[in-house]
């Protein structure tokens, strides 16, 4: 069984966290299956080391993690492949694989590009 980990930055304000918890939601009731965990970097729990942690421990085999950041910035140049690096030596017998950043998906950008202009009209 697969675990899915959305991983976002985390802010003070948990009014921050409704949007990225649409999503998990929204995942959730599309995909019931699949463990899934909404994690943070910073400011906020679940860390993704937590979130992992609890996606095996509900019987996932395999994790994936998506980034829920728009640019590669330093923290997902230079912060997560550290920490993921240290998560998979924890757990060498899970497989964590990494999704690009929501911001680099072509077919995202697109839909906001297209809400944008929509809107603009």
């Amino acid at each position: 069984m697969r675990g899915i980990v959305l991983f976002a930055h985390g802010a003070r304000d948990p009014e921050w966290a409704r949007p990225f918890e649409s999503i998990r939601d929204a995942v959730r009731k599309q995909r019931p299956e699949y463990p899934i965990v909404l994690a943070y970097l910073e400011a906020m729990t679940p860390t993704l080391e937590e979130g992992i942690a609890a996606v095996i421990g509900e019987g996932a085999s395999a994790v994936t993690v998506f980034p829920l950041f728009m640019a590669q910035g330093g923290h997902l140049k230079h912060d997560l492949p550290r920490i993921l690096e240290s998560i998979r030596e924890s757990y060498p017998h899970v497989p964590i694989s990494l999704e690009a950043a929501i911001g680099d998906v072509p077919e995202i950008v697109a839909a906001i590009a297209l809400w944008i202009i929509d809107r603009s009209e």
